[in-house]
């Protein structure tokens, strides 16, 4: 049995024999039911969050004053029941969610009030799980089991509306979206992913409510948007966030793609937001983060370059302004450095496969080291099936990847800086150019030694 499944069965059994009720809750009720592996477990009890700290000694108290405390998984979990162990973290000690080796253990609650928009103003611990239940987002979320003997609890219709795929929000769908905003976007992510119909009564407190996914922190809508894209069904997710009008309040300049029409003899499938949706869902799967926003960002400077030419419709320049609006919108959702960068490499480069049989060996080499270039590939391919279909580019660069040794690509340099002072050049800007046009020459295979490449560089570069 699964390790962690086991080891959160193992908690529920552990606080029933210490008198109080315990069921799975949430997300990995409705993924057992479904035939689905969770990604993580959590577990609703009654029991106070002290009693839970008293009964699972190392444990992470990351939201005591919310009832919720993170359990360790045990390397044991197979076999043993959750005990203490020396190597975690000891009580009231931090820990992040995303932590695959925890199991949430939430006391059951009543919330009221959520003057902020996310956490509610007062905590009311309760000892029945109906109350518990009330609080959650929507009803395929809202089921309880006990798995000592596999009984579901349903207080909100959730097998029902799993039964015949419906996103329903628990209650009164405006107040379950008051309570968190970010609630509207998580019911778009769950409606793509598992191919379902958001209930019509709380798709129209979304439309009604949209403007208010502002006032949701820039680091969650990032975060969200990135399980909206790399879930699956990307496209679907973003013809949902159109028509319940999240999608001009988290992303305008996505918005501002459609009806922005191209030549349709490079894309017979239709306008730049068309031909967007389409790349997202040619991705491949699983599909990494990066690259995912790279697709959905690769053309986003089509709108503001988009021109009737009396030949075709052109959009000149657009992938310089696509990077720079690119890197706008990666700065104003708080993309780490690094995804940052991959990001507007992706954007920056999606274009220079049309010119890949045209480039020099060297100039070509150079392309396929770019950092993450599998990356690139998958991009060019999701874009080019998304368009005209041709893949002789896709298979030229695979055959070229295949042909050429990883060595020929990287070369270790046949001259350094410390050879031209040696040589007697002066350290300076002519630095960089004479050491570029010798890897050029190495990377096109016309200087099989340091000597030869010493040749060139007093051939083409003489001392004064």
């Amino acid at each position: 049995m699964d390790h962690a499944k086991q080891f959160a069965i193992n908690v529920v059994r552990t606080l029933r024999g210490s008198g109080y009720q315990a069921y799975l809750v949430g997300g990995c009720v409705r993924d057992l039911l479904l035939g689905r592996e969770p990604a993580d477990f959590d577990v609703a009890t009654d029991a106070m969050p002290d009693e839970v700290m008293r009964i699972f000694p190392e444990t992470y108290a990351v939201g005591v004053q919310f009832g919720v405390v993170l359990v360790p998984v045990a390397a044991e979990a197979e076999t043993q029941v959750p005990r203490p162990r020396s190597d975690f973290a000891q009580p009231g000690a931090d820990s992040p969610r995303d932590d695959k080796g925890v199991v949430e253990v939430a006391t059951f609650r009543s919330d009221l009030g959520y003057s902020d928009g996310r956490h509610p103003d007062e905590v009311r611990f309760s000892k029945d799980p109906r109350e518990d239940v009330r609080r959650r987002d929507f009803t395929i979320n809202g089921l309880l089991l006990d798995p000592l003997n596999n009984d579901v609890l349903d207080f909100v219709g959730g097998r029902n509306d799993l039964k015949h795929g419906i996103i329903r929000a628990i209650g009164e769908p405006e107040e379950r979206f008051a309570e968190d905003k970010l609630r509207m976007l998580r019911a778009v992510r769950f409606a793509a992913r598992f191919e379902y119909a958001i209930e019509p009564g709380t798709f129209a407190a979304i439309q009604k409510l949209a403007p208010q996914i502002r006032q949701v922190s820039r680091e969650r809508v990032r975060d969200e948007m990135t399980r909206l894209l790399t879930e699956g069904h990307p496209r679907r997710a973003f013809v949902l966030l159109d028509e319940s009008g999240l999608l001009q309040e988290v992303l305008p300049e996505i918005s501002r793609m459609k009806g922005v029409e191209q030549p349709s003899e490079f894309h017979p499938e239709g306008d730049v937001f068309v031909h967007t949706l389409l790349v997202l869902e040619k991705l491949p799967q699983p599909c990494s983060p990066t690259l995912a926003w790279g697709a959905l960002l690769h053309d986003v400077g089509k709108p503001a370059t988009f021109r009737i030419a009396p030949d075709r419709i052109r959009f000149d320049g657009h992938v310089d302004v696509g990077v720079r609006m690119a890197e706008e919108i990666c700065r104003r959702l708080r993309f780490p450095n690094d995804d940052t960068e991959q990001i507007l490499a992706l954007v920056g480069n999606h274009m220079r496969f049309g010119h890949v049989d045209r480039m020099k060996e060297s100039t070509l080499k150079k392309f396929l080291r770019l950092a993450r270039f599998d990356e690139h590939l998958a991009l060019h391919r999701a874009d080019s099936l998304a368009s005209h279909g041709n893949l002789r580019t896709y298979d030229f660069i695979r055959e070229k990847l295949i042909a050429i040794p990883p060595e020929s690509i990287r070369p270790a340099p046949l001259i350094t800086g410390d050879d031209l002072i040696a040589a007697g050049y002066q350290p300076g800007p002519s630095f960089k150019k004479i050491l570029s046009a010798v890897e050029d020459a190495q990377l096109e295979g016309q200087l099989p030694s340091k000597e030869h490449a010493m040749e060139l560089v007093r051939r083409e570069f003489p001392l004064a």
